[in-house]
């Protein structure tokens, strides 16, 4: 019998070995990062794949602030989307789909950065309501087309959990925060915590600092 269990111990240990490597997330590769030092970016209007329509603009306007606080000039979002407009280009699908050489020529900037938001709204969730807002987005060197860095985040309404109470006063709760989410838009201040996530300098596997932050020496 012991030498059955040392036998089935011996299997079950590369198995073992394989789910604890895959819960570690490897160090993000900032070589093509670094030799490409960006210093202003142009931030694309987001990729919605959300079924809200107001995704794509409730999360670019609140792009501006972690890039510029990770010490990066950003183009302003307003001018960038009206200038696409007057091309003809209203949609984030044909946006994302021009050349990064012809970004480069028109707005003169280093790098693009892509969003695309794969979650946005709130779901009934029999005794919760929930809000949720999942973005993952990718900076582009536009002279080179090459891909310097990705990553992606979420923010949600029930990150502090489930506080309990009886089941009634829980199916209350979730109807009355369905009711207030649906009506004031819930998702966009959760798109900002999401946007401070996903773009914020210094994190890990996150965007490195700019020239403009007086961390940049850390890089």
């Amino acid at each position: 019998m012991l030498k059955k269990c040392l036998r089935l111990g011996a299997c079950l240990l590369p198995a073992l070995l394989v789910v604890g490597c895959a819960t570690q997330q490897a160090p993000y590769d900032y070589t093509a990062f670094k030799q490409a030092k960006p210093r202003s970016i142009v931030v694309l209007p987001p990729l919605n794949n959300s079924p809200d329509l107001k995704a794509t603009y409730s999360m670019l306007s609140q792009v501006t602030h972690p890039l510029a606080e990770a010490g990066y000039y950003v183009l302003p979002v307003a001018v960038v989307d009206e200038t696409f407009k007057q091309n003809g280009l209203t949609s984030g699908a044909d946006i994302h789909a021009v050349a990064p050489a012809k970004i480069q020529e028109i707005f003169g900037a280093d790098a693009a950065l892509y969003i695309t938001v794969s979650k946005y709204g709130t779901s009934y969730q029999v005794i919760d309501s929930v809000t949720a807002v999942t973005a993952d987005a990718r900076l582009v060197d536009l002279k080179t087309g090459t891909v310097l860095w990705t990553g992606a985040a979420s923010a949600s309404s029930n990150e502090g959990g489930n506080n309990g109470g009886n089941l009634l006063g829980a199916l209350i709760t979730a109807a009355v925060k369905q009711i207030i989410n649906t009506t004031t838009d819930a998702s966009h201040p959760l798109a900002g915590v999401a946007s401070a996530r996903l773009l914020s300098g210094g994190l890990n596997n996150g965007l490195l600092y700019g020239p403009r932050s007086v961390n940049y020496s850390k890089n």
